[in-house]
């Protein structure tokens, strides 16, 4: 027999829809980069929420929003439930943001239902896990478990802002020079939940609502700048020429060959942005810089990978007379979702009647970070057509209100 459903799906489609409205795009996407002004107004009507929530709303120095719910005994670790509201550039406005809306709607029917607990409760928005501004995502969850360094707080953006200087200027007691007091350590958190779209086609083609993530993915970024000698278009020979732009063709094409060599495998690479100086249509490019990022599921087979790319990157700037240099921004392992914690949202849904496929996350998440500290678990919905991380993203509300509830009744067992 199925349970009754607390969660309130109006307000959990009220709040999506409201928070899409900051940094709305014409075409009907989302922009809110890390840290901006639209950043600032989305953490306020968040924080706004989380207090409606019954939640005590602070920022960690890391430039993290967290909504804390005491338990009967606040000695004992929380249970923390996790996602992030930044967006890629022109993005959608569900990636990240059901997480985080949906963790304080379970936080809310908690409450309304006044259930008591014993372990405190944490919804937390973690900042910058899309990297769109600073080119290093999942900087929050990263910092939370000790992982950021004095270098990533040097990064600077597209107009040279540092991101030191970003998150001193945010405002809410944020100050990046106490950042080690914002460290959790193993122990510290009893367990971690995170809900997210699936951005990906999986259960929209095999038409399940919700799915139970077993594992994610290990993205590496990159950042690779072939440096040749810039001339006139016209007048250097193509045989004289140390041409960086097909130099970085090459590399290119070798990533998307590499990448596709085991049709079973679950590799990908992407190269998702180029930089061309001095940039004239009538000019030899003196330098091109363009960023990569592989994953798999299999650690081996990923940095197997990265070093023939390596090797490509190497034996072309030999042959064609380029420099290179060979950035790392994120390398993060792949990592499994706790055993404990499956079996207990497999439970909920069989409870709930709820047909919910074990599968692997090719995207990355705030949560891997977490299970460096503590056991983790995801509940991925469905997206239309496997679409995300553009403005046609679309997830259906009574989907992202199943996985909300899947959620309550779970973290219901672990409070």
């Amino acid at each position: 027999m199925m349970k009754t459903v607390v969660i309130n799906k109006d307000r959990l489609k009220l709040h999506i829809e409201q928070l899409g409205e900051i940094g709305k795009t014409a075409d009907n996407g989302v922009q809110r980069l890390a840290l901006s002004a639209e950043d600032r107004e989305a953490n306020l009507l968040v924080s706004k929420w989380m207090k409606e929530a019954g939640l005590i709303v602070t920022h960690d120095h890391f430039g993290n929003l967290i909504g804390r719910k005491e338990g009967r005994n606040p000695n004992l670790p929380p249970v923390m439930i996790g996602s992030h509201i930044d967006s890629v550039r022109n993005g959608g406005k569900f990636d990240g943001v059901i997480g985080v809306l949906g963790g304080i709607e379970v936080v809310q029917a908690i409450q309304e239902s006044g259930i008591d607990h014993d372990y405190p409760i944490e919804v937390v928005a973690f900042c910058e896990e899309e990297g769109s501004r600073f080119n290093d995502g999942l900087f929050g969850s990263r910092g939370m478990v000790g992982r950021v360094k004095k270098d990533d707080l040097n990064k600077v953006d597209d107009n040279l802002v540092i991101r030191y200087d970003a998150l001193k200027s945010f405002g809410f007691d944020i100050n990046p020079d106490l950042m080690n007091e914002s460290i959790r350590n193993p122990g510290d958190i009893k367990c971690y939940f995170e809900m997210h779209i699936e951005q990906g086609p999986f259960l929209d083609r095999n038409d399940y609502p919700i799915g139970i993530v077993s594992g994610i993915a290990g993205p590496s970024w990159f950042n690779v700048k072939l440096i040749g000698e810039a001339g006139h278009a016209g007048t250097v020979p193509m045989s004289l020429r140390r041409d960086p732009m097909i130099g970085a063709a090459e590399v290119i094409k070798e990533v998307e060959t590499l990448c596709m060599s085991d049709p079973d495998a679950a590799t990908v690479g992407t190269v998702g942005r180029i930089s061309v100086f001095p940039g004239g249509t009538n000019i030899i490019p003196e330098s091109v810089e363009f960023t990569l990022d592989i994953r798999d599921i299999d650690l081996e087979r990923r940095n197997d990978i990265i070093q023939k790319v390596e090797k490509k990157i190497e034996h072309v700037s030999r042959v064609r007379g380029l420099k290179f240099l060979i950035e790392k921004n994120v390398e993060a392992e792949p990592v499994k979702c706790s055993d404990k914690l499956i079996q207990s949202l497999n439970l909920t849904c069989k409870e709930l009647s709820i047909n919910a496929p074990i599968m692997v996350s090719g995207a990355g998440h705030d949560a891997m970070f977490l299970a460096e500290i503590t056991e983790i678990c995801m509940v991925f919905v469905r997206c239309r057509n496997g679409i995300s991380h553009q403005p046609k993203e679309w997830a259906e509300i009574d989907d992202i209100a199943l996985g909300t509830n899947v959620l309550y009744e779970t973290i219901l067992r672990h409070i």
